[in-house]
């Protein structure tokens, strides 16, 4: 057992929300406050940006109602950012706010990008001898985090594909059109976990149902074997269902679309637009009717059709984080380890930031049918637990009904601080 560690702590979200951050959060603030030696407990608003801002809230104020509540919320509630620590003066900033504020536990909500954050706090607080347990906690729906099963959000965001696509496809079916392709554009930059999850949507013994072709940054991509599949798939059916992840690439490794001028922070190509073109391919060779939808920010709020389990062990990670900083973990990130058992449950784990940080994981190519465009039933197996129970919603005048934090902010101790 490590030393006892005396001070405040600080927890923040950083890049794309998801649907069940918020349940970390509050996962996060529950346990925190059960700690004696977390004396009080901060939150810093839009990420490590609002950290150097010294724009900080005092989340103990907040009432037993607004936390509890933050489980059926979505987006970030203490709000995001994506900003790269690049300078030595952010990265000193940083500390120095730690060190007025007394904190010596910071706990940061995030996917990739925002684990390289927490490695390089946790590094430079240790060279600058400032004592304290930093804990990255996994969110992302694009289920790229190496050393964690699955990641929170990732159950969520493909139940509501996996719906979005039973309920367009019997659109589809009602209007009895011939020779129409319908495509669906989901997220997903470097791996195929979201559009793979449209798989879901398959009746059990239906092979045959939609979607019929999901195509995968995994499985460079062909023009020629797109037009073929979906030729194939309209000599039987009326309609052609096609599933396409943003992240498609072709067989040099390229993005199929993507902005040439711009990027984000990390320096990531922004993309989308690949559902225009796959829909460009098929009119100009096929001749056939087009229709594209693309669910954009959609996917990542649909808190209404979330996942129970996913909101479950959301919440139950953000505690777990707290237990292991307080017991003396440093640099880790909390993770889900599945167990071998035939009934679904997951325990919890820790893995280095460094071997998480700007890592991806991609969907085994053995989950890959040889066609390319479909999943076996290792993906099912896989997929189908994260996806159970519904999030009871409050509904408000016939719409759902969210909280949001009253930001009670706590003095700034530092003079004012420009982030280029």
């Amino acid at each position: 057992m490590a030393d006892v560690l005396e001070g405040n702590c600080l927890v923040a979200q950083s890049g794309g929300p998801t649907s069940v951050i918020n349940s970390s959060l509050a996962g996060l603030i529950t346990e925190a406050l059960n700690h004696e030696c977390i004396e009080e407990v901060y939150g810093g608003l839009n990420g490590i940006q609002g950290i150097l801002k010294e724009d900080i809230v005092d989340l103990a104020e907040e009432s037993q109602q607004t936390i509890r509540g933050l489980r059926s919320t979505p987006a970030s509630a203490l709000g995001t950012c994506r900003f790269k620590l690049k300078k030595l003066q952010d990265c000193e900033r940083a500390i120095e706010v730690f060190k007025a504020h007394n904190i010596r536990y910071f706990f940061y909500i995030g996917g990739n990008d925002s684990q390289d954050t927490s490695n390089r706090l946790s590094k430079f607080s240790k060279e600058k001898g400032h004592e304290m347990r930093i804990i990255g906690v996994p969110k992302t729906i694009d289920n790229d985090l190496t050393g964690t099963d699955h990641c929170p959000g990732y159950g969520s965001v493909i139940k509501y594909v996996a719906t979005t696509v039973k309920e367009i496809a019997l659109d589809n079916e009602a209007m009895g059109r011939g020779n129409l392709v319908m495509i669906l554009e989901v997220m997903g930059r470097s791996a195929g976990w979201i559009a793979a999850g449209a798989s879901l949507a398959k009746r059990r013994d239906h092979p045959h149902d939609p979607p019929h072709l999901i195509y995968l940054p995994e499985v460079a991509f062909s023009p020629q074997k797109y037009i073929d599949d979906v030729k194939r798939i309209l000599k039987t059916a009326n309609s052609c269902f096609v599933v396409v992840g943003e992240g498609l690439i072709d067989s040099d490794g390229n993005y199929i679309t993507t902005s040439a001028t711009q990027t984000d922070a990390f320096g990531h190509s922004l993309l989308g637009g690949v559902g225009e073109y796959l829909g460009t391919i098929v009119e100009q060779h096929l001749g056939v009717d087009v229709r594209i939808t693309k669910l954009g920010y959609a996917q990542r709020a649909a808190i209404h059709c979330s996942s129970q389990v996913d909101s479950d062990e959301s919440f139950a990670l953000g505690q777990a984080a707290v237990r292991a900083a307080v017991r003396g973990e440093n640099d880790k990130m909390v993770t889900l380890i599945r167990s071998d058992s035939e009934q679904y449950s997951c325990d919890f784990g820790l893995c280095d930031l460094n071997e998480v940080a700007n890592n991806i994981k991609s969907i085994p190519q053995n989950w890959i049918n040889e066609d390319g465009v479909s999943l076996n039933f290792q993906y099912l197996k896989y997929a189908l637990p994260l996806v159970q129970g519904e999030l009871p919603i409050t509904y408000e005048n016939g719409v759902p009904k969210f909280v949001h934090i009253d930001k009670y902010r706590i003095g700034k101790k530092l003079a004012p601080y420009l982030i280029e």
